[in-house]
């Protein structure tokens, strides 16, 4: 085959590399790899927290939100937020987006919201996900 034809110079039909057609082939059963049970295994825990904004929170100032605003997944209310430090982190979501970690601060009792030129408008979600992890 001649290397000059490999470049399409006006694509056409001449200027193509055939290549052999693609089989599918049915091998053998190659079986998954065994399961491997560490020693010592991470076992994540996940809480997670909801509030629908009731009226709008404006944050020029910044914003506390107590805990007890927030229900759980199983939308029994709170009276605390269950944190793991150190063996954790939290997420902070407005209207399903997740915040920069920067943007706010979760302690046990509030959610604080740093001063920013915006407004949360009645009706939007805010969901904490606190996340931990324990070694068994």
């Amino acid at each position: 085959m001649n290397p000059q034809k490999w470049i399409c110079d006006n694509c056409c039909e001449d200027n193509r590399v055939p290549w052999p057609r693609i089989k599918a082939v049915d091998i053998c059963f190659i079986p998954p790899p065994s399961v491997v049970i560490p020693e010592r295994a991470i076992i994540p825990t996940i809480n997670r927290y909801f509030y629908i904004v009731t009226e709008n929170i404006n944050l020029t100032n910044g914003a506390t939100l107590p805990a007890n605003l927030f229900t759980d997944d199983n939308s029994n209310p709170v009276t605390a937020f269950t944190l793991f430090n150190p063996n954790g982190y939290v997420n902070l979501y407005i209207n399903a987006v997740m915040q920069e970690g920067g943007a706010y601060k979760v302690t046990s009792n509030s959610l604080t919201l740093n001063p920013f030129n915006a407004t949360i408008f009645a009706g939007t979600p805010i969901i904490i996900e606190s996340l931990g992890f324990q070694q068994i």
